[in-house]
């Protein structure tokens, strides 16, 4: 076979009109050095640095240009990228950020997402590599959570995407192939979920063509878990009165504290009701990497589909998401289609089959699954679980200081790695004012939420570089920026 074109010294192409590769390659390969030892230096320094600065009107002006009409050379345009977006980005990388369930990243994964581009591979079919790499990744997925070893599944955007699969399957197992030609039809169908659970749920319905008010939200108990009394009650109600329940979601760490629904006996009343048992899992379901945290699924390994993220608790970089479908056939029924320049053939770049496109919404899918790939084979499951651990230890120690604080209140109990937490005496619209000035201070970035009808600090430890000693530097923050507030009636602050 010629392999003349594997010499690095044939630059012959690089005369061919059209071409994008670069006429200097030593001198972009220069370049791509320079931005990965940048990112290298971020990445080690980033603790030292704010953990969140609001984008200056400068920067934001610099960012916004004309469409471009004529070329710019590559090291002008990573200059306005290593001024204005580098020091002004989400901040999830600093182990003080805690206000939403991000993970931090890793360099590993840096690198994958750079391998990837590299490759350029669109996962959407064929017969390639790529693809069984993102096989692998759901063959492993399958087994840690105590799914079937047929298992099918997609990596994804995130769990969104997941959630919305998974009601696409169970809308296609109770309506049948008639759905995917005809709609529902003006069917009766019913779904079920917990009023604490993502609003990605209510979305997929509404996406599924199945309306919000087809999803009944079940009230919870006292430990934030779906009231199933209540939702044994609702189920009753709606069959009689004609409906069709046909889905029941359980959350596996919810939004607000991390609580997981009792998976083990939805799943049985999801059975005796006829409907799909889905578990929506986005950052909960990778507890099921630390042995000690396992047993808090106990009964996800009974779902139809469970979706959850690499990119949440796994420190795979955004974006990175997964579902699984117990029933490869009844996955695959839910959006394999023909054409013609589709077509799948015994031999060659067209075998393969099934495609992934038969599996999801997308045709063009990049190679998102090299990163969890890397991550899962270099960290290994030990490693990772031990650092899910150590978050949900940082939590505890961070609860049980803000339970020795006279001027603090626990809102909610940890179920895992979040704590949510009141300043005695401070009315939501000075909470928001302390979030906000702790924030835009860079030392930390706690968030708020809801619970109980009352605003509320809420720290989610999610990051692997998150230690005791940035929980108590947040912590701190706060405080010290609750001295500025007046509390009428309250405690006095220090």
């Amino acid at each position: 076979m010629d392999q003349t074109w594997l010499d690095p010294t044939d630059r012959s192409d690089q005369t061919e009109p059209g071409s994008l590769d670069p006429s200097d390659w030593p001198a972009l390969r220069k370049l791509g050095h320079r931005m990965l030892d940048d990112m290298f230096d971020h990445l080690e320094r980033r603790r030292t640095q704010p953990v969140w600065q609001k984008l200056p009107d400068a920067s934001r002006k610099a960012l916004h240009v004309p469409l471009p009409q004529t070329p710019t050379g590559a090291a002008d345009v990573y200059e306005t990228f290593r001024t204005h977006v580098v020091p002004y980005s989400v901040g999830n990388t600093h182990p003080g950020f805690m206000g939403w369930v991000h993970g931090g990243g890793t360099p590993l994964g840096m690198l994958a997402e750079m391998l990837a581009g590299g490759l350029n591979a669109n996962l959407g079919g064929r017969d390639h590599a790529p693809i069984e790499i993102e096989r692998e990744v759901i063959r492993w997925s399958a087994e840690l959570l105590g799914l079937p070893a047929e298992t099918s599944g997609l990596v994804v955007t995130g769990t969104s995407t997941a959630n919305l699969i998974g009601v696409l399957a169970a809308r296609r197992a109770a309506l049948g192939p008639g759905v995917r030609r005809h709609g529902t039809n003006a069917a009766r169908l019913v779904a079920y979920t917990s009023d604490r659970a993502h609003g990605c749920i209510s979305r997929a319905m509404d996406i599924a063509g199945l309306g919000t008010q087809a999803l009944r939200l079940v009230p919870v108990d006292t430990d934030h878990r779906m009231d199933l009394l209540a939702l044994s009650d609702l189920i009753a109600r709606d069959t009689a009165a004609g409906f069709k329940p046909f889905l029941i979601v359980g959350t596996a760490g919810t939004v607000d504290i991390g609580a997981i629904d009792d998976l083990n006996l939805i799943a049985h009343m999801a059975r005796h009701a006829g409907a799909w048992f889905h578990v929506d899992g986005a950052f909960g379901a990778m507890a099921a990497l630390s042995p000690h945290l396992r047993p808090l699924l106990a009964g996800i390994e009974r779902a139809d589909s469970v979706a959850f993220d690499f990119h949440k608790w796994m420190q795979v970089p955004y974006d990175a998401g997964c579902v699984l479908v117990r029933d490869p056939d009844r996955h695959l029924a839910t959006f394999a289609q023909d054409a013609a320049y589709l077509k799948r053939t015994a031999r060659g770049l067209a075998g393969g089959d099934p495609w992934p496109c038969d599996l999801g919404p997308e045709l063009s899918r990049g190679f998102r699954a090299l990163k969890v790939w890397m991550t899962w084979k270099v960290f290994g499951t030990e490693r990772l679980g031990a650092m899910v651990e150590q978050s949900c230890e940082v939590a505890q120690a961070l609860a049980n200081r803000v339970d020795r604080e006279p001027t603090l209140e626990r809102a909610a109990p940890v179920a895992l790695n979040i704590v949510c937490f009141r300043i005695r005496g401070m009315d939501e619209h000075d909470t928001q004012d302390i979030v906000a000035n702790v924030q835009e201070s860079g030392e930390a970035a706690p968030s708020t939420t809801v619970i109980d009808g009352r605003l509320t600090i809420r720290c989610a430890l999610v990051n692997h570089r998150t230690r005791p000693e940035d929980a108590n530097r947040t912590l701190n923050a706060i405080l010290h920026a609750a001295t500025r507030c007046p509390v009428p009636g309250g405690v006095k602050l220090r």
